[in-house]
């Protein structure tokens, strides 16, 4: 190994660590790992453009501000408010209908913002039909999961890993090209969640207060609303024409700012900068794994382990890696590491890399069986008061279908 190597393989690891403390932010973490590799001269400036430029960097921000645009004019707050009144028409029915459409939104918008407000709703229906909000704060986590996987912008790591199958030279993905994976995976999770999730969540009340839904979702301003709502569907319109998610979002962004939809402070506020900092960190150490060679390297150590099995027992094992890797850590990470190595391991078993990019797209996210691997587990985590081991309960045998469905379904749409 030469200087290079050693000195990536050290950060790695290092960077590795501190996320799997939870003691360093993930984005603190990310950043110095760039930095160090930068400084010892691992990763060149171009380098850094590269990786803290990214076209999935713009695209988030983005889609970032787009997404704040429809929650500061209001738009968010009636979408969740009138699915608030279908506790009152529907009865236990309107459990299942409001987080379906959670997850229906989670495709096109953030899920983090939705869970924030779609928590309150599930608490006061939960509260209207008698029942512990236990029983709905899990599912409306894992359906906003679930729902995000299904369209090329419905996640971060979604775009991210697009961005990281561009620079090995693969096709774009388009925004709908892995809703049928996404959908397969989640029609499957929806029966899981109807049928046997109520027998494993529990049945005592324990929630932490919330506030009003008044608190929440501010009024409707009818003209900014409007545009918010056009440009949004403009953007998914564009998108899915095949122009670059990128530059649509780009635009749509700019256009609320000049048309004073938002004011930049709002823009700035919804930009999740930690979140945009930790990903283009981890693609510098993504761009040092490569110009070293490591990831070559690595690549053929896995294909000399999965030859011999075919290639569904090596996207199996792309996906299963993913997957445990993505329940401890950072997605985004998770990500970037594995990302290349699966294109990498396809093209030494000789098939076509498509099919395991999906998997670690759909890996990434699926992230059910600890309340640390996905954001909106945290979040649900804390408002219903859950243990840990009522994800592990509820959430490792969604994983375990999750991975049965996918390594089925994915060579389906995606040939080998």
């Amino acid at each position: 190994m030469n200087h290079a190597q050693i000195a990536t393989l050290v950060v790695l690891a290092a960077v590795v660590a501190a996320l799997l403390s939870d003691r360093v932010r993930a984005d603190v973490a990310a950043m110095a790992a760039a930095a160090v590799l930068a400084g010892l001269g691992v990763v060149t400036l171009e380098d850094l453009g590269r990786g803290l430029a990214s076209p999935a960097l713009v695209a988030l921000a983005s889609l970032f501000i787009i997404a704040r645009a429809l929650d500061v004019t209001g738009v968010m707050g009636v979408i969740i408010r009138s699915a608030a009144s279908m506790t009152d028409r529907l009865g236990r029915a309107s459990a299942p209908l409001i987080i379906s459409l959670c997850g229906a939104l989670s495709g096109f918008l953030n899920n983090t913002p939705l869970v924030i407000l779609a928590a309150p709703v599930m608490q006061d229906s939960a509260k209207r039909l008698g029942i512990s909000p236990k029983r709905l704060l899990i599912p409306l986590s894992y359906a906003s999961i679930m729902g995000g996987a299904c369209t090329l912008i419905g996640t971060s790591t979604n775009l991210l890993v697009d961005d990281m199958a561009r620079r090995q030279h693969l096709p774009p993905f388009s925004l709908f090209e892995i809703t049928g994976v996404g959908l397969a995976i989640a029609a499957v999770g929806a029966l899981y969640l109807a049928f046997v999730a109520p027998r494993l969540l529990p049945s005592t009340d324990g929630t932490e207060p919330t506030p009003a839904l008044s608190e929440l979702a501010p009024p409707l301003k009818l003209i900014p609303g409007l545009v918010s709502v056009t440009i949004f569907a403009f953007v998914l319109g564009a998108a899915a024409g095949g122009l670059s998610i990128a530059v649509v979002a780009f635009v749509g962004a700019t256009a609320l700012l000049a048309l004073q939809v938002l004011k930049p402070e709002e823009a700035y506020s919804g930009l999740r900068p930690q979140v945009l900092l930790m990903i283009g960190g981890m693609l510098v150490v993504g761009e040092a794994l490569g110009k070293t060679g490591l990831a070559f390297q690595a690549t053929n150590i896995v294909a000399g382990w999965t030859q011999p099995l075919g290639p569904i027992a090596a996207l199996a094992v792309i996906y299963i890696a993913t997957s445990i890797l993505t329940e401890i850590m950072s997605n985004a990470a998770v990500a970037v590491l594995i990302t290349p190595l699966a294109i990498g391991l396809a093209e030494n078993l000789g098939v076509a890399p498509r099919p395991f990019v999906v998997a670690v797209m759909m890996a990434a996210s699926a992230s059910f069986a600890t309340p640390v691997g996905y954001q909106t587990n945290a979040i649900v985590h804390q408002i219903g008061r859950y243990t840990y081991m009522d994800f592990v309960r509820v959430g490792l045998p969604l994983n375990i279908l999750s991975a049965i469905v996918a390594v089925w379904a994915i060579p389906k749409f995606f040939p080998f």
